[in-house]
């Protein structure tokens, strides 16, 4: 079966992450794609962040219309570092006849050299890039099996989206309605 990852922190989940999973599971005939925010990611403080079960349930709330998309908490089942490196191990053990994909916009990807254990995270999936508007698909990182998806982008940012927040403004048509009355009725990036 081919499988469909996305990662992140989704704080919050917004439609330019749906699309591009949208993407993936139509060019790639992806079975189902898997959402998994990370519990603790390595790059940002937790500080920062909204409470991983927020996350969490932001996701699921935005999912729950497609059956091909599949919130998972298995970064947040893990302590330390969320690594997505060790994710992809995890997923290959459980699934080890999938074909993984791991689902990442065109501005990561010159990035994930960088990453924690890059080589084996490209031993255990094929990188498939979604277009982001205005950001050129950078140069694909050693030993990555690389596939551009097709399909329209959306320019969009959590980092926006919770700017617009905390100045009172809406992000109505920016993230599922679902999710944006779940952000007022949490009381999240105020």
């Amino acid at each position: 079966m081919k499988v469909g990852i996305l990662g992140g922190s989704f704080d919050p989940i917004h439609f330019g992450h749906l699309r591009a999973a949208e993407n993936a599971r139509e060019a790639l005939g992806l079975r189902e794609v898997l959402f998994i925010p990370a519990g603790q990611p390595p790059h940002k403080s937790l500080n920062s962040l909204s409470p991983a079960r927020d996350r969490l349930a932001m996701v699921t709330l935005a999912t729950a219309g497609n059956r091909a998309f599949l919130p998972s908490d298995a970064e947040l089942q893990r302590s330390g570092p969320s690594y997505m490196a060790d994710t992809l191990r995890a997923l290959r053990a459980e699934r080890p006849r999938d074909d993984l994909f791991l689902v990442v916009g065109s501005d990561t990807l010159p990035e994930m050299s960088d990453w924690y254990q890059p080589e084996h995270l490209f031993a255990l999936c094929t990188v498939a890039v979604a277009g982001r508007p205005g950001v050129a698909t950078g140069k694909a990182p050693a030993g990555a099996k690389v596939l551009e998806l097709p399909g329209p982008g959306l320019e969009m940012s959590a980092t926006d989206l919770r700017r617009r927040v905390r100045e009172g403004k809406s992000v109505r048509y920016l993230v599922p309605d679902t999710v944006a009355e779940y952000i007022a009725k949490r009381g999240l990036y105020t």
